[in-house]
């Protein structure tokens, strides 16, 4: 299993607003099936990020492209490949 960070970059920030819930219940269900590491927002309004798990970048992809946020145009993402260190 890799891990993959996932930019959510903020397009607009009214829609961002009105699908929040639908993009928390969404990341609920991924939380539940093992597929998110972990996920926040950043406070400047930049956007937020969300750590999947998955064997290869198409899986994240597949998962990114069904995210509220993705498909009403809210933001747009970036997906990098993360190395987790433990401290």
């Amino acid at each position: 299993m890799k891990y993959y960070a996932v930019f959510l970059k903020m397009q607009d920030a009214e829609l961002s607003q009105k699908f929040r819930p639908e993009h928390l219940a969404y990341l609920d269900k991924r939380r539940a099936e093992g597929a998110i590491f972990a996920n926040g927002r950043f406070v400047d309004g930049a956007g937020g990020l969300v750590i999947y798990k998955a064997e290869n970048e198409q899986q994240v992809e597949e998962m990114v492209k069904q995210d509220p946020y993705i498909i009403e145009g809210a933001r747009s993402y970036e997906i990098h490949e993360w190395e987790i260190v433990i401290a």
